[in-house]
């Protein structure tokens, strides 16, 4: 979605397309479509399609957090509030991505026919590599702590794991993996790295004075985790160490286990995290982050697993933001409240900061430097699911018979709810949304399928549509 001035936004598309200079191109078909790149930009998405912790990344130098909107790249300063945007050529769902260790470069993996694995400039935000191997579409993607080589792991039918060298654009190694991968992890050194996935966890290693010197693909030798009792489970997110655990190798498995292995690959402890499922992992020198079901992120020690706290949780399932006028009220929900699953994490090791994002599609910030005393830096809320109309608030005349601040719209959306936007102040959440108007219809007969707000301001009403699911 495109934020844009609300009031504004007819007047703006009727000049657009009366305007003289706008080019017109002709299709192969012969249709005649109007190229509106030169004056159309895209200011603001309010929306996140992370689906896992292969789909957030962080700058560990800038603190730049970098997240996918469909077919956009979301790139978004914390501190400031601001993003920019990479747009992907090929309209291509984006299902992965990963920063260069030195935050030059960007890369992503996507979706559909003959998906790509795409580097970018992050200062330009324009493409500088284009690889394409894979046939289904692009699980995971990962830079080699040296930015020399990257690795994409293919969906569970495309089967094979690729190491890139990607300025010049070859396989300089690969091979196939027979189960469905969720994650990958580069060693510190840049000696192997580590796919996890269903009763999955492999060690993949490279030789770099063979992959150098050929300029062909040659066998990517990889060898299993010794598993034992825990051979059945699925590994949601892996992590492999940094400094003095630089040789321990960090995951967790969806039924709630925080496991590390030795650098003989053996299982050599694990903790619970006393959670129903466990979705992600981030780890550093100093801590090991697990984002778990019901909005809960604990942290450990990465020296000996040891218990240190939990992260406040975020809102509960349901909130009317409009209600809330202090942000430390935002976290006192009911005893029986329900909070979204955190599905994805990434560390700030600058700012100390830690961006989670959760399955309602809403996304936090925190500020962890004192793990005991965590505070929230940002936060905002975007629809969990399709949206169906958006609906521009009417201008009125006298400002005292406005329901709502000038440059405000209004979203609906199968997610159940209805949701009242502004472009030009920002509520509790740090973003455009200001109310969030949930139906009492049940999500699985009806949802709100289309919304009108009436010209008359005394007193502006919101017209609903209602339609079956279907």
């Amino acid at each position: 979605m495109m934020a844009v001035e609300g009031s504004t936004i007819t007047s703006r598309i009727k000049n657009l397309l009366r305007s003289p200079s706008i080019k017109l191109r002709r299709s192969k078909a012969g249709n005649r479509r109007e190229d509106l790149s030169s004056k159309v930009t895209l200011e603001k998405v309010l929306g996140i399609t992370v689906s896992g912790g292969r789909g957030l990344a962080c700058d560990p130098r800038s603190g730049l957090v970098a997240y996918p909107a469909g077919c956009v790249v979301v790139l978004f300063n914390p501190r400031k509030h601001k993003q920019h945007h990479i747009l992907n050529s090929s309209r291509k769902t984006i299902t992965a991505l990963a920063f260069s260790p030195d935050g030059k470069y960007l890369v992503t993996g996507e979706s559909g026919h003959m998906p790509a694995v795409r580097v970018w400039d992050v200062a330009e935000r324009s493409q500088v590599a284009e690889l394409q191997e894979h046939k289904y579409g692009v699980a995971c993607v990962a830079f080699s702590p040296s930015a020399k080589y990257i690795v994409s792991v293919g969906y569970q039918h495309d089967m094979i794991v690729n190491v890139w060298a990607w300025k010049k654009n070859i396989v300089v190694a690969s091979n196939k993996v027979s189960s469905r991968v969720t994650a990958v992890s580069f060693s510190e050194d840049c000696s192997y790295f580590v796919t996890a996935g269903n009763r999955h966890i492999k060690f993949w290693y490279l030789d770099d004075s063979k992959t150098s010197k050929v300029n062909a693909t040659v066998p990517l030798l990889g060898r299993s985790g010794l598993l034992g009792e825990l051979r059945n489970n699925l590994f949601t997110d892996v992590a492999c160490g940094r400094g003095k655990k630089a040789d321990s190798t960090f995951c967790i498995t969806s039924s709630g286990l925080l496991c590390e292995f030795s650098d003989r690959r053996l299982l050599d402890k694990w903790v619970e995290l006393r959670t129903t499922v466990a979705y992600c992992i981030s780890v550093n020198q100093d801590y090991i982050f697990c984002g778990c079901a019901d909005g809960t992120v604990r942290l450990f020690n990465p020296s000996n697993l040891h218990f240190l706290s939990t992260l406040p949780r975020p809102h509960a399932l349901g909130t009317d933001i409009a209600s809330i006028t202090e942000a430390s009220r935002l976290f006192s929900g009911a005893a029986n409240a329900r909070y979204p699953d955190t599905i994805a994490l990434t560390f700030d090791p600058t700012n100390q900061w830690l961006s989670c994002v959760y399955n309602d599609h809403s996304i936090y910030v925190w500020d962890v430097r004192d793990p005991k005393k965590v505070g929230k830096v940002y936060s905002a809320l975007y629809h969990s699911s399709c949206v169906w109309s958006v609906e521009v608030y009417p201008e009125v005349k006298d400002s005292n018979q406005a329901c709502l601040p000038p440059s405000s719209f209004i979203t609906c959306s199968s997610d159940n709810t209805i949701r009242l936007w502004n472009t030009e102040s920002s509520g509790v959440h740090g973003s455009t949304l200001h109310r969030n108007i949930l139906s009492n219809v049940s999500p699985e007969a009806l949802g709100p399928h289309s919304t009108l707000v009436s010209p008359s301001p005394q007193p502006s009403h919101l017209l609903r549509n209602w339609v079956p699911r279907p």
